[in-house]
């Protein structure tokens, strides 16, 4: 299996969608601030990289299927002192040769590698709390569920979302938590705008392209080192095997294998080309002859097909809608983040301690060039 190739696992929003304004990241200072919610034209354009032995390298940009305030860092990581509940600090949390690591040795490792960016997130992440609060705003199940059903939809189904998760060190609980900051701004913003039915019309238009579905096929493969393992996994497939059983047990592209050897829909233009030419040939059930591709020798079978159509306004005005809705809540939110920081009583230890730390220090170059 080519490395490019494993690496890929992630949704990847393409370069001209982002240029469009369909979707994009954006940061206060130097923290992540939600936005927007997975592209589903993105996905139903085929940007979704399943991990699999038989695509090809993406060209695109930024990956990841949404953003949030909340965003895991560190994924264990306790920023108020005493560190870790009490204790002696000197505590030793482990030992190498019989040299003591202690509780603030870790604590201040902790810190080094990521504690002030995921303290900021934690601050931005309180003010939106205590906004929404002000304002009677409450994030419910309910929301939080549609927008997982959102992802759900756009990334292929819940073992696609499953599966993205758990290449990013994350579950559904961990997303589920994330989305709360990231709807309370939402719904706190999205108040203060106004969208035309024309602006949604003329959005469309200018993007029509995005939301035409092109062509898909969904496939299972069964990927052997040989052209002799192939010929005889082709034989026994003819002879009745079970595909998906047969997959588990030959294949050695462990992407898929698992699950049937089943790649979910893609479009053309997304796979090795030998692979998707001879996928995109075959009628419903029907296998592959050996296809030979960089990575080894495949047996393919269609499993489904999604035909072009061209998309109507009538039937994606309402995802528009939401798609302008978050790209304004993405331009307000940073002014709007950035005075709401202003405004309050903040006090980060972290940060205020460097800041005397620094002030020590010059002070003490200033006299030491006096002297």
């Amino acid at each position: 299996m080519n490395e490019k190739d494993s690496e890929q696992k992630e949704l990847e929003l393409s370069k001209k969608d982002s240029d469009k304004g369909l979707e994009t990241e954006g940061t206060v200072g130097n923290t992540t601030v939600p936005e927007t919610e997975i592209s589903e034209t993105g996905a139903r354009n085929g940007e979704l990289s399943q991990g699999s032995a038989g695509r090809r390298e993406s060209s695109g940009g930024k990956a990841w299927m949404f953003v949030a305030i909340g965003l895991a860092l560190i994924l264990v990581v306790v920023l108020w002192k005493p560190p870790f509940g009490g204790g002696s600090s000197n505590e030793a949390v482990a030992t190498v040769n019989g040299e003591d690591i202690t509780k603030d040795e870790f604590y201040t490792a902790l810190v080094a590698v990521g504690g002030k960016q995921t303290l900021e997130n934690i601050i931005y992440e309180e003010l939106i709390k205590q906004e929404a609060d002000k304002a009677g705003i409450k994030v419910t199940d309910a929301d939080v569920d549609k927008e997982i059903a959102k992802i759900e939809k756009s990334l292929g189904g819940s073992e696609a979302l499953a599966t993205q998760l758990a290449s990013s060190g994350m579950t559904i609980d961990s997303l589920k938590k994330q989305m709360v900051p990231q709807l309370s701004l939402r719904k706190i913003l999205e108040k203060d705008i106004t969208i035309t039915d024309d602006e949604v019309k003329q959005f469309f238009e200018e993007n029509k392209a995005q939301f035409d579905v092109v062509e898909q096929v969904k496939v299972a493969h069964i990927l052997v080192a040989t052209q002799e393992e192939a010929e005889a996994v082709l034989k026994q497939l003819k002879e009745g095997a079970d595909f998906a059983k047969l997959a588990a047990e030959k294949s050695i592209d462990p992407g898929s294998k698992d699950n049937g050897g089943e790649y979910d829909f893609f479009p053309r233009g997304t796979m090795h080309e030998p692979f998707e030419i001879a996928a995109f040939a075959l009628k419903k059930d029907e296998l592959s002859d050996i296809v030979q591709t960089e990575n080894g020798f495949h047996v393919i079978k269609l499993l489904d097909r999604k035909e072009a159509y061209s998309a109507t306004f009538e039937e994606k005005k309402e995802e528009v809608r939401d798609i302008i809705v978050n790209n304004k809540v993405y331009e307000m939110s940073e002014k709007w983040m950035t005075d709401l920081k202003d405004k309050a009583e903040i006090k980060n230890t972290l940060t205020d301690d460097e800041k005397k730390d620094d002030k020590a220090d010059t002070g003490k170059e200033e006299n030491a060039a006096k002297e």
